[in-house]
């Protein structure tokens, strides 16, 4: 498929209230979960969609319970860049795979875990293996 830079452009919006902000951001998660077949094919991942769905699920429900319109603005603004850079296939296979193993469960520590231990872990992280 031959790279088209407005093929997947919109403009930004200002949602009218959180009625409008939901179905915007329902329509790009829609956008994103039909878009995870496609993905493992621009991307030659060995990897089935449903991995990428559970991804791509994963990161909307860390912003779940955001409630300011404004901020939801510019998260829906946020992902329908990554969303046009994803299937632009401006991204290269680490990126992608950034975004799939890059979940990060660990419990918060205080600054005095992080200075015993002699190191800020979570200044500095390890790419990602891809495995």
């Amino acid at each position: 498929m031959t790279t088209i830079p407005a093929r997947l452009a919109r403009t930004a919006a200002v949602s009218g209230g959180p009625a409008q902000a939901r179905q915007r951001v329902l329509q790009l998660y829609r956008d994103w979960y039909r878009g995870a077949p496609e993905i493992c094919t621009l991307y030659a991942l060995n990897i089935p969609a449903n991995e990428i769905r559970s991804a791509i699920r994963y990161e909307f429900e860390k912003n779940r319970y955001v409630t300011d319109p404004k901020v939801i603005d510019v998260l829906i603004l946020k992902g329908r860049q990554e969303y046009q850079e994803t299937m632009n296939c401006w991204k290269q296979e680490p990126h992608i795979l950034g975004i799939l193993l890059e979940r990060r469960d660990r419990p918060q520590r205080s600054f005095l875990q992080k200075f015993y231990e002699g190191r800020d872990e979570d200044a500095v992280l390890p790419a990602p293996s891809g495995l």
